[in-house]
């Protein structure tokens, strides 16, 4: 079969390469993959990753051969899946409890937007729990995690403050329930029981600053690549406040993978959240990288994967 392998000495990142068709364990089902997303984090890996190394987390597609030990959907069932790694393929084999079924109504694209982004917004907001009347503030807000975070929350009764990094990509958050946009986190008005912090450096200083009283600063990337200087008196006015660190791979247990999918599917499926999108083959992955480190590309880059 067909599949994206790493390849950092080669003319571009990664390639399309024949590979060996996947060997399920007893747990796994094998799956169909129609398409994948690309995350931001994993655009590093690429760097530092050996020639040969197969990524790929977030896939969506059809289940060809369910698991043998009996678990897990059917098949011939549409799904949402979360790989260790190996998915960009033709065909993965996942275990079947970080595998959810996707209702007919729901594009392979989207569902392929949920897992790390849909998982880091959903669990996340979740240490502000209960959201009703709360002020939250949300970071890149117009990326992959953050365009989710913004309607899960407003959908919990959140009021938010969503800010992106420059007044064109306000755009992708039109009609996704934001109270307030802004482009600086400086310009964020009031203080908030609840911040989604993904830049670092200076960014998540200010939000140190905007964090109210037992409020949350929940830190679940660094994308600026800087360095925060902290000071126990930055918390004077915001007392008993916390900064909490997130990942999203071992914030809940194993467990909870495929009722989480399973929720956030549900939740595309009956129009309460619309992933952001940009679709692309994925024979254009190799271009595509770099817009999505420039953040040119508006919510998720996703890619199909054709099939004969």
């Amino acid at each position: 079969m067909l599949a994206i392998v790493n390849t950092p000495g080669g003319p571009e990142p990664v390639a399309i390469r024949q590979v060996a068709e996947p060997e399920p364990r007893p747990n796994e089902a094998l799956v169909e993959v129609h398409a994948f997303s690309l995350n931001r984090g994993e655009l590093r890996l690429f760097q530092v990753r050996p020639e040969g190394w197969r990524p790929g987390q977030d896939i969506a597609g059809v289940v060809l051969r369910a698991a043998a030990d009996g678990s897990g959907p059917a098949a011939g069932t549409r799904v949402v899946a979360l790989c260790d790694w190996e998915g960009w393929a033709e065909r993965a084999a996942v275990p079947s409890h970080r595998i959810a079924p996707v209702a007919d109504n729901v594009t392979f694209g989207a569902a392929a937007s949920l897992p790390v982004a849909g998982l880091t917004a959903l669990r996340s907001l979740r240490h502000g729990a209960p959201l009703l009347g709360k002020r939250v503030l949300i970071t890149g807000a117009a990326g992959g995690v953050g365009n989710l975070a913004v309607q899960l929350a407003a959908r919990s009764g959140a009021r938010v403050t969503a800010v992106v990094g420059r007044p064109e990509r306000a755009g992708v958050l039109d009609g996704l329930g934001a109270a307030a946009i802004v482009t600086r986190i400086e310009d964020a008005e009031g203080r908030f029981e609840l911040i989604l912090e993904s830049a670092g450096g200076a960014s998540l200083k200010a939000a140190i600053e905007r964090v109210e009283h037992r409020g949350t600063v929940v830190v679940y990337g660094n994308s600026s690549g800087e360095p925060t200087e902290i000071n126990f008196r930055d918390f004077a006015e915001h007392q008993n406040a916390r900064i909490q660190g997130f990942h999203y791979f071992t914030s809940e247990s194993e467990e909870r993978f495929g009722p989480d999918l399973a929720l956030l599917a549900s939740l595309v499926a009956d129009g309460s959240l619309r992933p952001r999108i940009a679709v692309y083959g994925w024979r254009e992955l190799a271009r595509t990288g770099p817009l999505l480190r420039d953040r040119q590309v508006p919510g998720k880059a996703i890619f199909h994967i054709e099939h004969k």
